[in-house]
């Protein structure tokens, strides 16, 4: 059995909390938040789970071999980094640190301590996801052209983060993910429309070896709300809705062919190709289930983590660099 103990319980705490309650393999040990109602809610849901006011008490307690984090990202590194000097396995909510630097300090003393940092990415554990990964890998979209992802709403508008550090790492973990390749540079806009200067809306380019090119937008001040991707390759598009109740998922056998020819007036023609769509069956089990499945193989029986250090690293050197390009006005910088 491996002990959990997580620390935060405000809104996405409560979920995983859920999944390892119900993990045959995992003990939800403990909890600990700042705030007494939340606290008195889990002991509500879970009465046999502890609860605490101070995270040393989970930081401490040895029947806990991994800590959970689900607080602001300011406090990420000071809470992973007093786990795992305590000798725990750390999984952390995206993004995995405020800064590269106190990504590659965690990833340091992890490796030292020979323990495991996992980042919840949790869209990476998304049968839609799955399923595009296992297209891209039997080759079946070609060369890829580009990505493009949307998700936009209305608030939840953040004290502490943009809205590029709030909503885009899903979006950038799922593209690293699917593309598998280091990107080159990156450029991102953004504007703040209320007096915290936090950029509410963003927009970030995602430049790639071989043309390939990814956009990003990110947006609380949409009146409608958007959760879609495409991807488009030299054989067949990909277009992920996740708003929609069912066939989510669409597989357009649609592209474009080059011809050559000798003529004066044309050196190179365009061919559209119009084939079938098809919807593929997708694995509707929840995501953080899938996660938490994951991170027991990784612990139990050495399995390969989905979503590790690297991946939370890859994530916060895109922000960070994105972030840089806003405050120039959409500067190219290199990565």
């Amino acid at each position: 059995m491996i002990g959990v103990g997580v620390i935060g319980v405000g809104y996405w705490g409560p979920n995983l909390i859920r999944n390892f309650v119900t993990h045959p393999q995992t003990h939800m040990k403990a909890c600990c938040d700042l705030k007494s109602d939340r606290l008195q809610y889990i002991r509500r849901l879970y009465p046999a789970i502890e609860t605490h006011r101070d995270f040393q008490n989970i930081i401490n307690d040895s029947g806990i071999d991994l800590v959970v984090i689900c607080t602001p990202v300011h406090s990420h590194f000071e809470l992973a980094q007093a786990a795992l000097e305590n000798g725990k396995h750390v999984l952390i909510e995206k993004p995995m640190t405020a800064t590269v630097g106190e990504c590659e300090q965690l990833m340091e003393l992890a490796q030292r301590k020979q323990l495991k940092i996992f980042i919840d990415h949790t869209f990476l554990f998304h049968g839609a996801v799955s399923k595009i990964k296992s297209l891209i890998n039997a080759d079946e979209l070609g060369d890829l052209y580009y990505f493009d992802s949307v998700r936009v709403n209305l608030g939840l508008f953040q004290h502490d983060v943009n809205v590029l550090w709030d909503l885009a790492p899903h979006d950038i973990s799922i593209m690293q993910y699917l593309i598998d390749r280091k990107p080159e540079s990156v450029v991102a806009t953004g504007a703040a429309h209320l007096d915290n200067g936090l950029e509410d809306v963003a927009y970030l380019t995602v430049y790639y070896p071989g043309n390939l090119l990814a956009h990003i937008q990110v947006n609380w001040l949409s009146p409608v709300k958007i959760r879609q991707t495409l991807l488009a390759g030299s054989r067949k598009m990909i277009v992920w809705d996740d708003n929609q109740p069912s066939e989510k998922l669409r597989v357009y056998d649609k592209g474009i062919e080059v011809i050559e020819t000798d003529a004066q007036v044309y050196k190179t023609l365009v061919q559209y190709r119009t084939g079938d769509m098809h919807c593929p069956k997708i694995d509707a089990t929840e995501a953080l289930a899938v996660e938490v499945q994951n991170i027991v193989d990784v612990l139990i029986k050495g399995a390969k983590p989905v979503s590790d250090g690297l991946s939370g690293l890859m994530v916060v050197k895109i922000l960070e660099a994105a972030q840089h390009s806003i405050k120039q006005h959409g500067r190219e910088i290199k990565i």
